[in-house]
């Protein structure tokens, strides 16, 4: 059995302000997908970012490369891209960094990845409490079409950061369907947003290209990089006062996160 996508079913966002509709389908989904974020020159030059990253790093087969913001302009943009930022702000308010920056690229004619969960291999984030917090918002830029399924779409399973028990262990095993997953359909430039907590996997690639993600993880101050140990210096020294602040580099006179922690870094 191979999954379809759901027709006429999906949790479509429109750019810019959290909406309460938003809200709704994303406590009960999980994600949002936001159509027409990137134009087709923009998404065209982060696309082109994306592969000389990869190029640079001498990635094989399936791959991601970290904090390429730093050294590529049209990615740095991204960062708090007015499309996405203010339903990042909804969810977490004016307290959240940047923790990670991940280019992924799938090879041609690439296979399923695995079901799971985002969080961390030194701690899993369903020992936290129940419901599993939202502690890694994922924003997802398309920058290779997605249209139509086995093209390197994300499959998630609406809901499933609800569930109290986790993806059968066989399924997970062997990369099995699941007649829930929905395939996210949509095209280059839309960008998937999901909680970290949703159940979910790579599925196949039947082109003759590398299919490329850049996916932006935004999260509480306190939570550690995952994808650079300490910011480079020169991008804080040329970089905006807000993506500074994103990047976790703020003034704190007494202690971490303690009274000196600036009230908000947002001009609005």
């Amino acid at each position: 059995m191979t999954a379809e996508p759901f027709q006429g079913l999906n949790a479509i966002s429109e750019p810019g302000a959290f909406t309460e509709l938003d809200r709704f389908m994303f406590e009960s989904w999980g994600y949002l997908v936001i159509p027409g974020v990137l134009s087709a020159e923009q998404t065209k030059a982060c696309l082109e970012a994306a592969t000389r990253l990869h190029e640079q790093e001498g990635t094989t087969g399936w791959a991601q490369v970290g904090r390429g913001f730093e050294t590529e302009q049209v990615l740095e943009d991204l960062i708090d891209h007015p499309a996405v930022l203010p339903k990042v702000r909804a969810l977490y308010g004016v307290r959240f960094i940047l923790q990670s920056a991940w280019c992924t690229k799938q090879p041609a004619f690439g296979g399923f990845g695995g079901w799971h969960q985002d969080g961390s291999g030194a701690y899993d984030f369903k020992q936290l409490s129940y419901p599993i917090p939202l502690l890694q918002l994922r924003a997802s830029y398309l920058l290779t079409d997605q249209s139509l399924p086995r093209m390197g779409n994300m499959e998630m399973i609406p809901g499933s950061h609800r569930a109290q028990v986790p993806l059968p262990a066989d399924i997970r095993r062997e990369k099995g369907d699941v007649p829930i997953g929905q395939v996210i359909c949509a095209p280059a430039g839309s960008v998937l947003l999901f909680h970290n907590a949703v159940w979910h996997r790579t599925f196949a690639h039947d082109g003759d290209y590398d299919r490329y993600t850049m996916h932006y993880i935004y999260s509480p101050p306190w939570v550690r990089f995952s994808d650079r140990f300490a910011n480079d210096k020169d991008y804080l020294a040329r970089t905006t006062p807000v993506r500074r602040y994103l990047a976790g580099e703020f003034e704190r006179p007494d202690a971490p996160f303690g009274a000196g922690y600036p009230a908000k870094a947002f001009e609005d």
